[in-house]
């Protein structure tokens, strides 16, 4: 997938959808204190594997934010979503399999992993992780997103899964890290 950046510029924001900035004052042990902080959604992501082709299915997306750092600004990632709408979580993980990776699966067969804070340093916003299987059945469409979005489904067979959490020059989130370190501790033996 290639994307051709041009014109990137950083501004001011105005009237953001999904974040907005604050400035935090309080005391902490009788001294007055400030951090800035972003306030932002909450979130689910998904880890995907497909039985058949005994591959994790992840998506790959421009994230503006890394394009800042690396001028690249692609990342992969875990099917994920914000959690913007009045749907359970597993819901909204339900949906974001369909809407990025075009695979129907029913809400009892997504698992839950668990749930942690993610950019704790300015953010703190809740991910909870979640676990589904997939084969060519469930397949509805080819997936890439909704709205605009262009996103990219990318097939890692599993033998390709450890070498991919070392290798420095992939960007990557570490939830996609944590998921695939409980999937080798958790699944692998079942596989």
């Amino acid at each position: 997938m290639n994307r051709h950046i041009e014109s990137f510029s950083l501004g001011c924001l105005k009237n953001p959808k999904f974040i907005s900035t604050a400035l935090a004052t309080y005391k902490q042990k009788g001294v007055e204190r400030s951090w800035e902080i972003v306030q932002a959604h909450d979130s689910v992501a998904i880890l995907l594997y497909h039985k058949e082709q005994h591959a994790f299915l992840l998506v790959k997306q421009f994230r503006p934010a890394v394009y800042v750092n690396n001028k690249e600004g692609m990342s992969l990632e875990l099917c994920a979503g914000i959690v913007d709408k009045p749907l359970t979580l597993v819901e909204i993980a339900q949906e974001e399999i369909e809407e990025e990776c075009g695979y129907v699966v029913p809400l009892d067969a997504i698992e839950k992993i668990t749930s942690f804070y993610t950019s704790v340093g300015f953010a703190g916003s809740k991910q909870t992780l979640y676990y589904a299987e997939v084969d060519s059945a469930m397949q509805c469409s080819l997936g890439g997103g909704v709205e605009g979005e262009d996103i990219e489904v990318v097939t890692l067979p599993l033998h390709q899964a450890k070498g991919l959490m070392y290798d420095e020059t992939i960007v990557k989130t570490p939830g996609l890290l944590f998921a695939f370190m409980w999937w080798f501790e958790n699944k692998r033996k079942e596989d």
